[in-house]
């Protein structure tokens, strides 16, 4: 199984540079789909976690910590992803790949997986609670990734 690493660095070389929200939603929608489409089965092993600003994976966050642009990241590697990983990335790309990091974060903010993770938390209220990889995928399925991005 891949890493949250493979991904990012996949993203970035399909986009050449996200913004941190950016990236951090990206690699979530990548797993949401890649879930919803491979009948539960994970993109990559790492949790998400259900941050003030949205879906994050704290593996990720730190080591891009601080960084508001990112272009470069010094793990992971394109190689350990096969064809079927790539074109679940590049059909989320398609979808998500040029919404701005504020949708991002709406968005995210909009869907139960993310919602029901917060238990009902104060929007500022910070939260390093675990976004359940089954509830990502019972959202998900079924959902028509074009659909979800239209607005």
């Amino acid at each position: 199984m891949a890493s949250v690493f493979d991904v990012a660095q996949y993203i970035l070389q399909q986009l050449n540079e996200v913004s941190a929200l950016q990236l951090q939603k990206l690699v979530y929608y990548c797993q949401a789909w890649y879930l919803a489409w491979n009948n539960g089965e994970r993109l990559f092993r790492e949790n998400i976690e259900a941050w003030v600003n949205g879906p994050v994976v704290r593996e990720l966050y730190n080591v891009h910590q601080g960084q508001r642009i990112i272009n470069y990241l010094p793990y992971g590697s394109v190689l350990n992803l096969g064809q079927k990983e790539k074109s679940c990335i590049d059909r989320v790309l398609s979808a998500y790949g040029k919404k701005g990091a504020l949708w991002l974060v709406v968005h995210s903010h909009q869907e139960a997986p993310w919602k029901n993770a917060r238990n009902d938390l104060a929007a500022n209220t910070p939260s390093n609670n675990i976004i359940d990889v089954n509830a990502i995928y019972a959202f998900y399925q079924g959902k028509n990734i074009e659909n979800m991005t239209r607005n």
